[in-house]
């Protein structure tokens, strides 16, 4: 090989290094180290800006969370569903005025009072304990410090050819700019959109932009929802989390039994099997159970 033929191959293998770290360079960081984590601000989606939005608290019942209990002392409300949204197909809409029922008599508590997994894109309505990010070549883990309910977002350009439902279906995702952009198929009928208990069919797609903002400070993602099974029309949400991380964003929600809040990071271990207690037996979510083992 040539003098000139070598340098031309130096040159080509340092432009493709360059390249590379400037790629490496361009993802966005989740989890610029073990101790940051993401607290939602809301437990329930943000419509966007324009256009068909989420399923929202119904106005003639205004909801007393249980932020405001610890402000205010209120007495903690449920969610109950506005059933005038005009995404809702006829019986979405009947299996929410059936949950609505249940809500205005405080018998609705949210799954994850019982254990139950939430489902995408419930999974983003995790409240209270940080939601942390594991960031490797191949894929992304969200783990949920509550229960540690985790995430699979396999960094690849394809679906699996033949799904298997399960409660977070199959996530697959890219980084786009400043963006991780996950694609989600397969999500068990089990599993609910949201904390109002809407249901959907094996048809939803969801799509999630996950991005900072405030120079790191807050976690944004933008979730687009289509399932001609559920809902008469596509329709987008958001989501925003606080950071939380020692000596830089300390949790300001103090501990308590009501909120069952630590301080912030790095993942603590969490067991909400510690709590088998089934609050109103068959009406709400039941406690999982196994009926014979694994092994």
């Amino acid at each position: 090989m040539s003098f000139a033929s070598q340098c031309l191959l130096c040159v080509t293998a340092a432009a493709i290094v360059t390249a590379a770290h400037a790629a490496a360079a361009l993802v966005p960081e989740f989890a610029p180290n073990p101790a940051v984590g993401w607290i939602a601000l809301n437990n329930e989606f943000q419509p966007p800006p324009a256009g068909a939005g989420p399923v929202r608290q119904d106005p003639a019942y205004p909801r007393v969370t249980n932020d405001e209990f610890r402000r205010t002392g209120r007495q903690p409300t449920l969610p109950v569903a506005d059933l005038s949204n005009p995404i809702l197909q006829p019986w979405t809409r009947e299996e929410l005025r059936k949950h609505n029922e249940l809500a205005r008599v405080g018998k609705a508590l949210g799954r994850g009072a019982s254990c139950q997994p939430v489902g995408v894109p419930g999974f983003d309505l995790h409240v209270i304990h940080p939601i942390f990010f594991i960031q490797a070549p191949d894929e992304v883990l969200m783990v949920w410090q509550g229960d540690h309910d985790i995430r699979h977002i396999y960094l690849t350009d394809r679906h699996s050819q033949n799904v298997k439902p399960s409660w977070s279906g199959e996530s697959i995702g890219h980084y786009e700019g400043d963006e991780l952009v996950v694609d989600t198929v397969g999500i068990t009928t089990k599993a609910f959109v949201d904390n109002y208990f809407t249901p959907h069919t094996d048809q939803l797609h969801v799509v999630e932009r996950f991005r900072t903002t405030d120079g790191g400070n807050r976690l944004e993602v933008r979730v687009h929802v289509e399932d001609p099974g559920a809902f008469t029309m596509p329709w987008n949400a958001v989501l925003r989390y606080r950071r939380v991380e020692p000596g830089r964003a300390e949790n300001d929600v103090p501990f308590s039994p009501v909120s069952s809040s630590t301080v912030a990071g790095p993942l603590i271990e969490v067991s909400c099997a510690e709590n088998p207690f089934s609050y109103f037996g068959g009406e709400t979510a039941l406690i999982p159970q196994a009926a014979k083992p694994d092994f």
